[in-house]
């Protein structure tokens, strides 16, 4: 049976139940904006009714797969701890409860051991506990249940009274947790776009901060293109719509200059002094106090505490390195878990500083010394030629640029490529009456040369954006290939 409306409970992070009032209100009401502008682009009449312990999200949609995507989005949305789908009913007695539970736990008890949970607020004549008796006990003597199990039970019914209203919880989920993104201070992040740099980036949005993007240019457009997708993904999935930029800046003269001036064993550790000079005098500008690297301890040369020390001298801004301790293996199944992982196993590799008998216990006074041979200026002009982008907006500036037509109805005589992730292509197939090639955006450069420079190729990936930025880059690629931008 299809309700004429579903319900969602959306459950605060631990952390901001227990804020002040006026802290725990900021953080709510940050919550509540990051859930409407994610959850519209799915349902734009979704209804949101925000009270002092939970969010109640409601939705008229009754396509399975639509509200899949509301939950999932809910779920990477950060300062979300549960997403609870639930039937609301009027509060009566205890009886009246028992009989809006069974339609829905009955089938599920068959044979199984199962315990009553029930979560009160409010003033009411009968305690928690009652709820729970009253509800088991008629679970136990009109199903076919295998018993009640206090501890560990196949089956947990949970309820929730809150006032006058009865929550029969039908499904739960997990969130994230953390604060909501943008109700704490901003961030810089250097985003190399392998496994390590987006999980730092991550775990930052993840703890409420509004987090920019800034790239180093060492390789070619190919290396900037992942960095900008990967940076893309964490913002879509978790950004929770905050305004963030992308800047690039171009780094190769950089490298340059320090291959010809600069001692071999020093090179990585100035190289990331230069780094984080430029950084600061970003963050400077933006009035960003904190930059962000995916820097761990003696994961590589440079990364000992004390190279790490020497190279934060350059910066009086607090450098936050939150997988500092973390194990490899640890950050590639986290890279894993948020998506990022496909980005990092298909970037484009690139030569940068590779020093020989690289420095692991760099002095202050030699690296300061080998840095008076480093034309100061290349830096200047590196930041001069930096190109600062809204994250939202940096596939319509690519996409100008390269002149590259958006369809909102395919062409006949043309051909769909599917870009998007194979999973997400298995969830919402894309079935059209012209021909449909399914090639992930992790190998469309790869595999371009495949494709007929006599045919009309238009790329699709839901939302459009990751198909302007290939689109884009494909056209500027010199190829003589027809593309265009699929974008119903």
């Amino acid at each position: 049976m299809v309700m004429a409306s579903m319900q969602f409970v959306v459950k605060y992070f631990s952390e901001i139940v227990i804020k002040s009032k006026p802290v725990r209100r900021q953080f709510v009401r940050q919550l509540e904006e990051n859930l409407r502008a994610v959850l519209r682009d799915i349902d734009p009449a979704i209804v949101l009714r925000r009270s002092w312990d939970k969010l109640r999200v409601e939705t008229t949609v009754s396509d399975e797969r639509v509200l899949a995507q509301l939950v999932d989005k809910m779920c990477k949305t950060p300062g979300v701890t549960l997403v609870l789908v639930v039937q609301e009913h009027p509060l009566g007695e205890l009886d009246d409860i028992v009989e809006h539970v069974l339609p829905v736990y009955a089938s599920r008890l068959a044979g199984r051991s199962f315990a009553v949970r029930c979560r009160r607020s409010g003033q009411h004549s009968f305690s928690s506990l009652d709820v729970e008796r009253q509800v088991g006990g008629a679970l136990l003597a009109r199903t076919e249940a295998a018993g009640v199990k206090l501890k560990h039970p196949d089956v947990t019914v949970e309820l929730e009274v809150s006032g006058k209203t009865l929550f029969v919880v039908t499904e739960r989920h997990r969130g994230l947790g953390g604060y909501p993104a943008g109700s704490l201070d901003p961030v810089l992040s250097l985003m190399s776009g392998g496994f390590d740099s987006p999980v730092a980036s991550y775990l930052m949005m993840k703890r409420g901060m509004r987090t920019h993007f800034l790239f180093f240019q060492l390789g070619g457009q190919d290396q900037e293109l992942a960095v900008k997708e990967v940076a893309l993904h964490l913002w879509e999935q978790y950004g929770g719509k905050q305004r963030v930029l992308f800047i690039t800046v171009p780094f190769e003269e950089v490298v340059s200059e320090l291959l010809g001036k600069v001692q071999d064993s020093y090179m990585g550790v100035i190289l990331k002094r230069m780094m984080l000079r430029v950084a600061d005098r970003l963050a400077e500008e933006l009035q960003i106090d904190a930059l962000v690297t995916g820097e761990c301890v003696a994961q590589v040369s440079s990364q000992t505490l004390r190279n790490l020390s020497v190279i934060d001298r350059v910066t009086e801004r607090m450098v936050m390195r939150p997988l500092v301790a973390t194990d490899k293996e640890e950050i590639m199944q986290m890279a894993q878990k948020i998506g990022t992982a496909v980005f990092a196993e298909n970037m484009p590799e690139y030569c940068g500083v590779i020093s020989v008998g690289p420095t692991t216990r760099a002095k202050l006074d030699r690296v300061e010394a080998q840095e008076q041979y480093f034309d100061m200026a290349v830096l200047d002009r590196a930041i001069a030629s930096k190109r600062q982008t809204r994250i939202d907006q940096l596939a319509e500036e690519d996409l100008q640029r390269a002149e590259v037509e958006v369809l909102s109805v395919p062409l006949a005589h043309g051909t769909i490529i599917d870009i998007r992730h194979p999973d997400e292509e298995e969830a919402a197939p894309l079935k059209l009456h012209v021909p449909v090639v399914k090639i992930p955006f992790y190998e469309l450069q790869s595999r371009a040369t495949e494709l007929d420079s006599g045919s009309t190729y238009m790329l699709y990936c839901g939302k459009g954006v990751m198909s302007r930025l290939h689109a884009s880059h494909l056209m500027s690629d010199g190829n003589s290939l027809d593309v265009k931008v699929y974008a119903p």
